[in-house]
């Protein structure tokens, strides 16, 4: 789904409960947003500004005739269900869930307020909707990759680095409970192509460090950055890792090396 379908549903979603604003006199509705990246992330505040330009462009201008309360995950699977039950807590008319740990989250806290997703990892096999055409319950939403996407990881690393032997897949299991669904095509690819997979689970910033380390130990070793939040919020180290090991590696978006992240500490 592209950004401005995308914005249509959120700007849709924002209009389903109108007819209750006016009989609501003087209250301002509300659009609750919750990413799972850190409050500072560049990255994360790209796509808050976008859903607000897209909904002022729908007429809809944050702190003029509609109130936007964002929260950041940072990772942090409590943190993040604490937010979610603060927000609902805050009776929005519309909740805007940003990725799969954030959907989750809403889900076991309202069946009511209607929901937005997005970045949500195969919502069919992980119970978020029911169908894409009738997605039942109270959310709707897009996602931008499949699990199969996991062979092309492979498959481009051993483009670029033929020598390629062994692969790890770097994911933290509480944040990434999908880690089965991309791992099934990322082993399928590993054994077509003669490269040994293995998984690499990991729930800090040292354990992140120890796992690339030890690609270091043999030849011919790249790492898998998998599609999910705690990895995508610790890429600064894991692209600092790579670059200082010369190990081969492959993330799943573009903003996680297109644009440079400083190091922080653990």
């Amino acid at each position: 789904m592209r950004r401005r379908e995308f914005i249509t549903v959120v700007g849709g979603a924002a209009a389903w409960p109108v007819a209750a604003f006016a009989q609501q006199s003087e209250r301002m509705p509300q659009v609750a947003v919750l990413h799972v990246l850190s409050e500072n992330d560049f990255e994360a505040r790209s796509w808050v500004d976008a859903l607000k330009q897209g909904l002022a462009e729908l007429g809809w201008n944050d702190g003029r005739n509609v109130r936007i309360e964002v929260r950041a995950g940072s990772g942090d699977v409590n943190q993040m269900q604490k937010f979610a039950r603060e927000l609902v807590d805050l009776h929005p008319d519309v909740i805007v869930a940003m990725a799969t740990n954030s959907a989750h989250a809403f889900l076991r806290e309202t069946h009511t307020i209607p929901i937005v997703f997005t970045l949500v990892t195969d919502p069919i096999a992980q119970g978020v909707v029911d169908t894409t055409t009738r997605p039942g319950s109270n959310i709707t939403g897009f996602t931008t990759s499949e699990p199969i996407i996991g062979g092309k990881w492979v498959q481009v690393l051993k483009e670029i680095a033929p020598k390629t032997t062994r692969a790890a897949v770097i994911f933290n299991p509480d944040t990434a409970p999908y880690a089965p669904l991309y791992m099934s095509s990322v082993e399928a690819a590993g054994a077509s192509l003669a490269v040994k997979i293995f998984q690499a689970p990991v729930r800090s910033r040292i354990e992140i460090e120890t796992a690339i380390a030890k690609l270091t130990g043999e030849p011919d070793g790249v790492v898998i950055s998998m599609s999910e939040t705690f990895v995508t919020v610790h890429r600064d180290l894991i692209i600092a890792l790579a670059a200082r090991y010369r190990l081969p590696a492959v993330y799943p978006f573009p903003f996680e090396v297109g644009v440079p992240v400083p190091l922080r500490g653990y």
